[in-house]
């Protein structure tokens, strides 16, 4: 199989009513955060929550009879994981999945709940490939690769088909790279059907694989990213040779900046994200200029993020818009105090949410204490308001980090 339009288009036939046909649509919210004119791609609403349906299945498909006795094998962080288990369920096809140990469980769960036989090894993509690809050798399985196969690259391809016929005036498609399989397959087929159509890839700044690969030079990769997804040190051969011909530019995103991402798609457009899903918003908000007033299409390709990592992204959030506060206040040790320190809070319109007492701290006078206290704001000014309105009757208030008030 060729990586071409018609290919595309084929693999697109072939997998209508397996795979949903996902909506794009206008993001008014995120339009108004960032200055460009935001179309969503939601992939996440997919049965396995992320793209990788798509080229999995028209892989499964291409196989011979033969070969689906065999049974096949795949490595992946999750989302591969999970559609070639699903799908191969469907087909009848036995599947085994090597996942790296550091994988979220929720992705490791949900990989097993569809029948594949899940095997964890090494610490990252690279270590999960090489037992896959030892264990294919060893028992005669098919190897099903997450991004380097034409099959693969040509069903990732059928969502940059959608977007263009849902927004046919998109000016630019902002994609996330891991391996390269979604950028090589979305960017022939845009191009092919849209020529001046710029095509931006992602990748977090701590797995820079793709840039570095176009370049000419060895990435430097490592470090715990929140988009483990397309955490690669390897990219593919043929997706790097498609990704030279057909990306325009290739930007990289700060921990930070994914953050915030996914926090906005959870607020502003109450939807999941996970961190490798909401790359190509960081890229957004994070160079706002370069894309003010153009028609973006965004692929927000997974929502499979665990539930724990979700809940600390957003209480973090808070914190840094100033509507979580903590606070440590130095005081009098005596009756009551606790009890004007919480009306005071009250009358000006914060809601405590949690105390602490701190009687044997060295730096604490005998006869005072410190409270630790994090309570709910409107916003930054409003908690300025509390902390000078406490310190007027006679308080000493220091402002903490979340994890600082629980120490």
């Amino acid at each position: 199989m060729q990586v071409t339009l018609q290919s595309i288009q084929d693999a697109a036939r072939s997998i209508a009513g397996a795979v949903m046909q996902t909506p794009c649509l206008p993001a008014p919210k995120l339009s108004q955060l960032t200055g460009a004119d935001i179309r969503v791609k939601y992939e996440n609403l997919q049965v396995t929550n992320a793209f990788k349906e798509r080229g999995a299945l028209v892989k499964l498909l291409t196989l011979s009879e033969d070969e689906r006795a065999r049974g096949v094998i795949a490595m992946s962080a999750g989302n591969h994981a999970q559609a070639v288990a699903y799908h191969a369920r469907r087909l009848g096809i036995p599947a085994t999945i090597v996942m790296p140990e550091p994988t979220p469980f929720v992705k490791v769960a949900a990989t097993r709940s569809y029948g594949a036989q899940v095997v964890l090894a090494g610490e990252m993509l690279a270590d999960a490939q090489a037992e896959a690809e030892r264990r294919a050798e060893e028992h005669g399985l098919v190897w099903v690769h997450p991004y380097d196969d034409p099959a693969i690259i040509c069903g990732q391809g059928t969502i940059a088909l959608e977007m263009l016929e849902a927004q046919p005036d998109l000016d630019c498609l902002v994609v996330p790279i891991g391996g390269g399989g979604l950028i090589a397959g979305m960017a022939t087929a845009a191009k092919a059907l849209k020529p001046d159509i710029e095509i931006v890839g992602v990748e977090p700044e701590l797995y820079p694989s793709m840039l570095a690969a176009l370049r000419g030079e060895q990435a430097t990769c490592g470090g715990a990213t929140l988009a483990e997804g397309i955490a690669v040190k390897n990219v593919g051969v043929l997706t790097q040779k498609i990704a030279r011909d057909t990306v325009d530019d290739i930007l990289l995103v700060s921990e930070d900046a994914i953050e915030q991402a996914v926090n906005a798609y959870l607020t502003r457009q109450k939807t999941m994200a996970e961190g490798a899903g909401a790359a190509g918003l960081a890229a957004v908000l994070t160079t706002p200029e370069r894309f003010a007033g153009r028609r973006v299409g965004l692929v927000m390709c997974g929502g499979n993020i665990d539930p724990r990592l979700l809940s600390s992204i957003m209480v973090r959030a808070l914190a840094r818009e100033g509507r979580m506060l903590a606070i440590r206040i130095a005081t009098q040790d005596r009756p009551g105090v606790l009890g004007e320190i919480s009306s005071l809070v009250g009358t000006l319109g914060g809601n405590i949410l949690e105390v602490s007492h701190h009687r044997l701290f060295l730096n604490v006078p005998a006869k005072g204490t410190t409270l630790d206290v994090t309570m709910e704001t409107h916003d930054r000014a409003h908690a300025d308001r509390i902390i000078a309105a406490l310190e007027e009757h006679g308080h000493k208030v220091k402002p903490l980090d979340l994890g600082e008030s629980r120490l």
